[in-house]
């Protein structure tokens, strides 16, 4: 990986899930040709950043969630099904391995980890050779034994997570401060999962708590209506983003009920209502970035085309949010940021489903239109 020289924003490539109804998407005439040089071009990013490009095409593509291992590997879930198999289609969606093996800033090695899976739409590397992966109704663990950086374990390590939608599907996996696992799924969804510990039930949004090595599962917060991003500051304290709601940055209380859960009355809303539908979240850190940009929430407002960043500050019991200014934005209409994480080499990567049709409401799911094989980091 290359080290950043000024402050180093690098444009990454991953998902996009969350779905609305745009009017240009149903009046969109001709898809844009998907050369990554003319959609760099179009890029405008802070002052004292630049963009580049860590991978597209055909070292990815498709990206919908990714994590970086203690090697400095980027493990990148992705999917070509999305949003809806057609009938009689085998399922061949993959979990990726990128490295920049030679230290150009730039991913020269692609290895398929693990293939055949349906719609995965998360992936997280242990320090084992080893991935937990969702893969549609399962959660996964697959291993690599014989050090060639593909999977030769696997195991449903829990099932019964609901699949009613697919863009609500279990997602977003990060791990805690202490140790725990984290994964949402969103309001559509209906999971009944058997573990050691009993029958575990959500019905709505939520996030999960995992403890790996105890198989336990308890739910962390319910709510959100699609909560694509979750974050966990210095102090251990948990924030998310919500691809449905907007609501800005949302302040995760453990055991809170936030707004958008089926039901409830009592609910904690966002920091920032009527802001953008916004998804993936990385609060960032680093000593080359400027000292008010440390700290500071990032996540993607994918409708239109740019990443918002948020300075949350103390507040009472609670926090307060603003807008600050923008990390980056594109003029480019397939454009679309879904994840966001900070690399190893301090540069932020930002996910690019890179899709002109971003949503499964008001276009057609086998539209042509609909971009099944590029993505962007």
């Amino acid at each position: 990986m290359r080290k950043p020289g000024n402050w180093t924003c690098l444009a990454a490539v991953l998902l996009l899930l969350p779905a609305v109804g745009l009017h240009a998407q149903r009046n969109l005439r001709k898809a844009p040709k998907p050369d990554p040089a003319v959609e760099l071009g179009q890029f405008q990013a802070a002052e004292g950043f630049e963009v580049n490009l860590f991978a597209a095409n055909p070292l990815i593509a498709k990206p919908i969630n990714m994590n970086f291992d203690a090697r400095g590997r980027l493990w990148v879930a992705s999917s070509g099904v999305y949003p809806h198999i057609k009938p009689g289609q085998v399922p061949n969606d993959r979990i990726l391995i990128l490295e920049d093996t030679d230290g150009d800033g730039a991913a020269d090695r692609s290895t398929v980890f693990a293939d055949g899976l349906l719609m995965p739409t998360g992936v997280i590397p242990d320090d084992n050779e080893g991935a937990y992966i969702a893969n549609s109704t399962d959660l996964l663990y697959m291993r690599d034994h014989d050090g060639d950086r593909k999977a030769d374990e696997k195991r449903v390590i829990l099932s019964g997570f609901g699949i009613e939608d697919t863009h609500h599907i279990l997602h977003t996996f990060r791990y805690g401060p202490g140790g725990n696992l984290y994964f949402n799924q969103s309001i559509y969804i209906h999971s009944h999962i058997e573990t050691p510990y009993g029958v575990r039930r959500m019905n709505g949004g939520g996030i999960w708590q995992f403890r790996p090595e105890k198989l336990r599962l308890e739910i962390y917060v319910r709510g959100m209506c699609n909560g694509w991003g979750h974050h966990f500051d210095r102090w251990g304290q948990s924030f998310g983003a919500d691809g449905a709601y907007g609501d800005g940055v949302i302040y995760l209380m453990p055991g809170a009920t936030i707004i958008g859960s089926p039901t409830s009355r009592k609910v904690m809303r966002g920091l920032n209502p009527g802001s953008p539908k916004e998804c993936g979240a990385e609060i960032l850190s680093g000593r080359h970035l400027p000292p008010e940009w440390r700290g500071t929430f990032v996540t993607n407002d994918f409708r239109a085309h740019r990443v918002r960043r948020y300075e949350i500050s103390e507040n009472g019991a609670g926090y307060a949010s603003r807008q600050v200014a923008e990390p980056l934005r594109s003029k480019h209409i397939a454009f679309r940021p879904v994840d966001v994480k900070m690399g190893p080499d301090g540069a932020i990567y930002f996910a690019d489903w890179y899709n002109p049709i971003i949503q499964h409401g008001e276009v057609d799911f086998r539209d042509p239109r609909r971009d099944k094989v590029h993505g962007r980091i």
